[in-house]
């Protein structure tokens, strides 16, 4: 039964919340237990509705799973199947990095073609072209991908910085036959992360973190113990809150490199590092001109979030989509709750034009993805009144028990069945 979020806002906000490890690295590192037959331990590992389904599909493939508290464990010996499917995969958009390294490693993978929030046209031919390029046979059949072939090195040119088309090339070079070199690759941190695991692993990766990785393949590679970084964009979300509801919530297990594209935008916001953990306050009186951008841009998985916080500073301020054309759907329900903003098409990107400093008003809204249901959580702290939130089941896929963790701060959130409410 779908359930839905009640919120009271006004509450002011005062205690401490701990980030979980990164969603983004811990589903790709899951993936890359099947380069190897020994066990993967992943620590701090994020309790979230998208590991229990990937793990749901490593489980079908034939890997063993240990899962307690924050540590993940998975062994992958032998394949049961060589097809993930579409009943989980059209789930989760991520779970189509499993192609890469099932194929290097058991020469075939069958994916079914990927789900995931509703964010506009995501092509994979990013992944499939780099796969060619390597020696794989790709054919398209019945909505699946069936990739077989043994792989080579080859050097190849990524036509934009795709996160997943990285980390899908990266891990099927690790056992590719020579040298691959991957140009023009996305710099996120949390493929770092994984780079990091593989070479623990035994892979040969240098470059990461910059436009070109190189990849020297190998014949193998082990199992390791590997703990994942902290989760930069539940980091931002909490401080945000903090910051909307003049609160003083402290934030544990993150890092202070997490906060820096909360600065980067909003220059006013202070960081303060106590023993307690770290402390993001304002005021922001300053408007903005964003653009979201691959990294070290503004994510878009972080606009929702800052559009929020600009609704709050007096004057104009700007906010522009540039990565995908679908992302701002969350704009009509924050008007919902007296937003003032328009959105209009500038040379197929979408600008939001936000008149801030207008006090916010409990409504009902609808949540259209992850990081636009937690924007209108964010909202509803600081709006005046009652705003209720359905199919908040995007929000389980990236922010374990969030309405505990503010809870346990001062807030008034309540879960209810939706039919029930």
């Amino acid at each position: 039964m779908l359930e839905q979020f009640v919120v009271q806002g006004g509450q002011p906000l005062k205690g401490s919340i701990a980030i979980s490890g990164a969603k983004n690295a811990a589903l790709k590192m899951a993936c890359a237990a099947l380069l190897t037959d020994d066990w993967l331990i992943l620590d701090n590992t994020p309790v979230l509705s998208d590991m229990v389904i990937i793990c749901q599909i490593l489980e079908e493939l034939g890997a063993e799973i240990n899962w307690k508290d924050n540590q993940l464990s998975i062994r992958v010996k032998n394949l049961k199947t060589h097809r993930a499917r579409y009943d989980l995969v059209r789930k989760m958009r991520a779970s189509f990095v499993l192609l890469g390294p099932m194929l290097a490693r058991f020469g075939r993978a069958e994916i079914s073609l990927p789900g995931g929030c509703s964010l506009g046209v995501r092509p994979v031919d990013i992944h499939l072209n780099g796969l060619r390029a390597m020696g794989a046979n790709i054919e398209l059949e019945d909505g699946y991908v069936i990739a077989t072939g043994q792989l080579h090195g080859a050097e190849i040119m990524l036509h934009c910085p795709s996160v997943t088309g990285t980390e899908n090339l990266v891990m099927a070079a690790t056992l590719a036959k020579g040298r691959t070199i991957l140009h023009n690759v996305a710099k996120e941190p949390e493929i770092i992360d994984l780079c990091n695991c593989l070479i623990k692993m035994g892979a040969k990766i240098s470059g990461h973190g910059t436009d070109t990785i190189i990849i020297d393949g190998v014949d193998n590679l082990q199992g390791t113990t590997h703990r994942i970084i902290p989760d930069r964009l539940e980091t931002i979300t909490y401080a945000i809150a903090n910051i909307l509801t003049h609160g003083h919530i402290y934030l544990t297990n993150t890092e202070a490199w997490c906060f820096d594209a909360l600065t980067s935008c909003f220059p006013e916001v202070k960081i303060h590092h106590t023993d307690f953990g770290f402390l993001a306050e304002g005021p922001v009186m300053n408007t903005v001109n964003l653009t979201t951008a691959p990294y070290p841009g503004l994510a878009t998985d972080l606009q929702a979030q800052m559009m929020v916080l600009a609704t709050q500073i007096p004057g104009t301020s700007y906010i522009t989509e540039a990565v995908f054309e679908n992302r701002m759907m969350h704009v009509p329900e924050l008007c919902r709750m007296g937003a003032d903003i328009t959105v209009e098409d500038i040379q197929g990107t979408n600008r939001a034009t936000i008149h801030g400093g207008v006090p916010l008003s409990g409504a009902p809204v609808m949540a259209t993805d992850l990081r636009a249901s937690v924007s209108l959580v964010l909202a509803g702290l600081c709006a005046k009144g009652q705003t209720t939130i359905s199919r908040i089941y995007h929000l389980d896929r990236g922010y374990h028990a969030l309405d505990e963790k503010l809870n346990a701060c001062g807030a008034n959130i309540d879960r209810v069945k939706q039919e029930a409410a």
